[in-house]
């Protein structure tokens, strides 16, 4: 949030820019204005007032400002954005994704899954306007995060890009790529450990199945509230506990059989 000195140089660039423009704003137009775009990072203001200056054929409008604010937040178009949502569902490729992108391939998912690519895509696209329109709303800064597949080498090149696009902190990426350095033991244990692996492997029909209830329950916990990831420690750890008195239960029960 921009202190009160900074709104009110704002309100100065805004009505110059203006002036650049061959239109003249008042003071408290401008004024609101800049309160208006308090919520944004002072560069990225700046930003959007320089390239009004080299592109508005007409008037400074506050919908101009804000439209080069929100392109350069980092979120991708809907077609780059589609792009990155069909190569998530490939289980060997590891992608980078935004929260938005994951929630509206999740709405776009029964259309695919069905084989309707081209309805699938119509879903996303919906989805994922709506969600970018409300993110900006609430001025939400853009999340990157991996989605990792069982192919090491996809993997460090998704990394690798990721880094340089500047989608992921170099640190997170280096952290990412060190993982990379464990070796696994047994087949279906390679498979599991894949994601931290360099070799591939093809896991059991059983195994994919866990990793993806696994994944889902992982992306359900990031996204959760803290209420809702507290309810969903409880139900783990009662998970547990169930488990936990059958095993004693099914070892009392071979320590009474004789030979």
């Amino acid at each position: 949030m921009l202190s009160s000195e900074q709104i009110a140089q704002l309100a100065g660039a805004i009505c110059a820019t203006a002036e650049t423009l061959g239109q003249t704003v008042s003071a408290g137009a401008a004024k609101m204005m800049a309160e208006d775009l308090a919520g944004y990072a002072l560069e990225h203001i700046r930003s959007a007032l320089q390239a009004c200056r080299r592109e508005l054929p007409g008037k400074l409008t506050l919908s101009a400002i804000l439209q080069r604010i929100q392109a350069e937040d980092g979120r991708p178009g809907k077609d780059e954005a589609w792009a990155i949502a069909l190569a998530s569902s490939d289980e060997f490729e590891t992608v980078v994704m935004t929260d938005e992108i994951q929630v509206a391939l999740s709405a776009a998912r029964p259309v695919l899954d069905a084989g309707d690519k081209i309805g699938a895509r119509m879903a996303f696209m919906s989805a994922y306007e709506r969600l970018l329109i409300n993110a900006r709303a609430e001025l939400k800064p853009v999340n990157w995060h991996m989605s990792i597949g069982f192919d090491a080498a996809r993997r460090v090149a998704a990394v690798t890009a990721a880094v340089q696009m500047q989608r992921i902190p170099r640190d997170h990426g280096q952290m990412y790529l060190a993982d990379l350095s464990h070796v696994p033991i047994t087949d279906d244990g390679r498979a599991i450990a894949g994601l931290l692996t360099g070799d591939v492997v093809e896991p059991s029909q059983k195994v994919r199945q866990k990793l993806k209830v696994l994944k889902e329950g992982m992306q359900a916990m990031s996204k959760a509230s803290e209420e809702e990831r507290t309810e969903m420690k409880i139900a783990a750890a009662n998970d547990l506990a169930e488990r936990r008195a059958l095993l004693i239960k099914q070892a009392e029960q071979l320590k009474g059989v004789t030979v």
